[in-house]
């Protein structure tokens, strides 16, 4: 794929299982196989990070991406949500790392967790706003002072 690729980032409030995450990356595959775009074929490749990120990518030299064709995209997601029982479009569910593991949250408690310290300005966030492929491997996983997050929570880490 192209550095260049436009990129969704779908993010779940728990881990996928293991068999979770195999089916998912199957129906996935699945559907990056046959997605078109006003009769187009787009290149597209979908996978899944700590097993709580899906990204979707789509080459879009190749083709773009129409309203359409990311209808399907969200119809699939929603239906992969409601089969896993997990949260995929909740943007107030905030992701940081705590050693090698990734904690999710909401918003409320990230506030908390800022306040009390455990969050702070080098904990490892993640910026679920990136659009290009090149930005997912550099300002994807960032530290919190060099992300949106302060921003929205008015808050400065410590």
């Amino acid at each position: 794929m192209s550095e260049n690729s436009r990129i969704w980032i779908y993010q779940a409030n728990r881990p996928f299982s293991d068999e979770e995450n195999k089916h998912a990356i199957q129906v996935l595959n699945d559907f990056t196989a046959g997605w078109h775009a006003h009769e187009h074929k787009l290149a597209a490749a979908a996978e899944i990070r700590y097993n709580r990120f899906i990204i979707l990518m789509v080459d879009e030299s190749v083709a773009g991406a129409s309203g359409c064709s990311i209808d399907k995209l969200s119809k699939v997601i929603r239906e992969l949500e409601q089969e896993f029982k997990v949260n995929l479009f909740d943007r107030f569910n905030m992701a940081y790392k705590g050693g090698d593991e990734v904690i999710s949250c909401s918003k409320e408690e990230f506030e908390k967790l800022l306040q009390e310290g455990v969050i702070n300005d080098d904990t490892i966030v993640f910026n679920n706003t990136v659009q290009r492929k090149k930005e997912l491997e550099t300002s994807w996983e960032i530290p919190f002072s060099e992300s949106w997050h302060p921003r929205f929570f008015q808050i400065h880490a410590s």
